[in-house]
């Protein structure tokens, strides 16, 4: 299934394409069936109201982040890093129109470029070019950490479109090495689904996770909606639903 295909199905199953036709469909309902339409409208607003709000949102990727633990370098060790690419900035007028790493990208290559610091193990960057974007995101991993980070990249992996792709593909390169222990550097909330997918393409995962979900305190503000917590939820659906998607595609295999 295509990059594009599947990213269609889930804009229709993640928030907010998936409640705005909820709310459609009440409003469909209103004349012909009241009583099932307000139900259905009642509904979508509490599950709006839910999905935008930081105590719920950032609850549900706590969930994700909880199977995971930040990494002890004087207890596990590894013989390679596996940065994961996070999506580009298409075409940022501030690098002459070029792409370059986006966000999440960039939070995954700062701690990337720390850990080899500290264990001086060699990078190997993953991430294809699932929207035909002109530089893959390998690539552009590697000209950030190289010139902006001043840390080297052994191996680009530049032909993956999403994670489980990414895992194969890694395993291929570095089995040539001769290297099957990694340390697996992603977001935390992304942890569980990526780890799974690299154990399962045949890698020994010293689980490297980033970026946890924090909060300053917990006030009347954290109940309030804001569109930054309709993204977490958003990215917990999504994470929940790769899981599931994993599990059925590798019954479905075995």
């Amino acid at each position: 299934m295509s990059w594009f295909v599947t990213n269609t199905i889930a804009a229709f199953l993640l928030p907010p394409l998936s409640l705005l036709c909820l709310l459609a469909l009440g409003i469909f309902l209103l004349y012909r069936r009241p009583r099932l339409a307000k139900i259905l409208l009642i509904g979508v607003f509490g599950l709006f109201w839910v999905a935008s709000t930081p105590y719920f949102a950032e609850g549900a990727l706590h969930l994700l982040e909880a199977q995971t633990a930040p990494l002890d370098i004087a207890r596990q060790d590894a013989d390679a890093i596996v940065i994961l690419g996070g999506g580009t900035y298409f075409r940022a007028p501030e690098y002459a129109g070029q792409d370059t790493t986006g966000t999440y990208t960039l939070v995954r290559l700062r701690y990337g470029a720390k850990l080899q610091r500290k264990t001086g193990k060699p990078i190997l960057v993953t991430g294809g070019k699932p929207l035909g974007n002109r530089i893959s995101e390998a690539q552009q991993m590697r000209i950030s950490l190289e010139q902006d980070f001043g840390v080297p990249v052994r191996w680009t992996e530049d032909a993956s479109d999403n994670t489980f792709e990414g895992a194969r593909y890694s395993f291929r390169i570095l089995q040539q090495a001769g290297i099957h222990k990694i340390y697996l550097v992603t977001h935390a909330w992304h942890m569980p689904r990526a780890a799974a997918a690299f154990r399962r393409a045949g890698f020994e995962v010293v689980e490297a996770p980033t970026d946890f979900t924090t909060r300053y305190r917990t006030d009347l503000l954290t109940f309030l909606p804001r569109a930054e917590s309709l993204r977490d939820s958003k990215i917990f659906i999504h994470e929940v639903i790769g899981l599931l998607w994993y599990r059925v595609k590798l019954s479905i295999s075995d």
